[in-house]
């Protein structure tokens, strides 16, 4: 048999991986395409330790040069990421009723400056300098996971300009060096623009961000609601008849001019405490917006969520949701929580951090794949943790 032919799993708890992979994968057009995405599946889901090609071909059970074949398989093999993840999106938004758009960041570390994309950034929380790849995902939150559905590369520094890098990494020319507000933006027109995918509202972390204002500014314009955390910095436009720029912490520290709720909270041991969330009495405008957007811009609320020790920082959110109830809002910011819930999970289980190829296209498609392993294995209706081998293995060895 020829280097080609990889293996079909046995059925488990009621619903095979062959199936999981037939629908996810049917846009591709060979069905040994199917069978190495089927090897390759298989053991980013079930495969402890780094998941390099060697290691994941002897958890499988294959013989030790069927490695190439997967190696293949993500760097060479011309089959296009982009359908496979809309379908991800679709059999998530089928099986478990996403409430929440959200992005979360990657950050991946490396050695060498070869891996493409790979830049010295400085970490904002740590303060530390990485020799990092960072990437932007994109999750569709449900009531028990967050579950990644679409990616984009923040190509730093020369990856953006130098043609010979980009040249050797095979990235297209439409994929310029723009920031990771930008692939934000993108993320957002790329869902409009397919009809069969949910109407949620965006929930976004921008604190310690630098391009908070123009972020929330593009998203505006595309008309979407909203649920994001800001720094007390983050600028807007209070009045009506005579709007004054001002910041959300500056208006929440004016008592009269907020209202105060009260939310139960669960503890640790089980019991409750009463939590108090402020909202600024009336809402806010961007002031980023040009004047032409501001005649129609959305109207945003304030949210403050007190330090509950005074240890800890003060948070607030600015939202389009304006008329809903606080605690709802609030329930929102969960999907944030479990974008990295999941970023974690996929950096210790599935694989993210050890794709070990150099290429744009090889990249996107490990992430792809990753992706799939993690929607395969938590998705309601999909297969579950199985842990038992393939029940068939062919040879993979040419």
């Amino acid at each position: 048999m020829s280097s080609s032919e990889a293996y079909t799993a046995a059925p488990v708890n009621g619903t095979d991986i062959q199936t999981f992979v037939d629908e996810i994968f049917s846009p591709f057009h060979r069905a040994e395409q199917r069978r190495w995405a089927q090897a390759y599946l298989w053991a980013l889901a079930h495969l402890s330790g780094r998941k390099t090609p060697q290691n994941m071909a002897r958890a499988a059970a294959l013989p030790t040069a069927a490695a190439h074949g997967l190696r293949q398989f993500v760097t060479a093999s011309p089959w296009d990421w982009e359908p496979v993840r809309h379908r991800l999106a679709l059999r998530v938004t089928a099986n478990a009723a996403p409430y929440a758009w959200t992005v979360a960041e990657l950050v991946i570390p490396k050695r060498g400056e070869h891996s493409v994309g790979v830049h010295r950034r400085r970490d904002a929380t740590t303060g530390r300098t990485l020799n990092c790849q960072r990437a932007m995902g994109l999750f569709l939150s449900t009531d028990t996971h967050a579950f990644p559905v679409d990616w984009s590369l923040v190509l730093g520094g020369p990856w953006g300009s130098d043609p010979e890098r980009r040249r050797r990494a095979r990235i297209p020319e439409t994929e310029t060096g723009q920031p990771a507000g930008a692939h934000v933006l993108d993320f957002a027109a790329d869902v409009a623009a397919r009809p069969r995918l949910p109407r949620a509202p965006w929930v976004l972390d921008l604190t310690r961000s630098d391009e908070a204002g123009g972020l929330l500014a593009g998203l505006a314009r595309q008309r979407l609601d909203v649920v994001c955390e800001v720094d007390a910095d983050q600028l807007v436009l209070a009045g009506r008849r005579a709007p004054l720029v001002s910041t959300v912490g500056e208006l929440m520290n004016v008592r009269h001019a907020r209202q105060t709720h009260v939310m139960i909270r669960q503890t640790a041991d089980g019991g409750a405490k009463a939590a108090p969330v402020h909202t600024y009495a009336t809402t806010v405008r961007l002031p980023m917006l040009g004047a032409r957007d501001e005649l129609d811009s959305p109207r945003y609320r304030i949210l403050e969520r007190p330090a509950p020790d005074g240890r800890q920082r003060t948070r607030y959110w600015i939202t389009t949701l304006t008329s809903t109830r606080v605690d709802e809002v609030l329930r929102l910011v969960r999907g944030h929580i479990a974008a990295r819930a999941t970023v974690d999970a996929l950096q210790k289980r599935y694989g993210v951090l050890d794709f070990e190829g150099r290429s744009f296209p090889g990249w996107h498609r490990h992430m792809t794949m990753a992706s799939a392993a993690y929607v395969y294995q938590h998705l309601p209706g999909a297969p579950g943790t199985a842990s038992a081998a393939p029940a068939e293995l062919t040879e993979a060895a040419s």
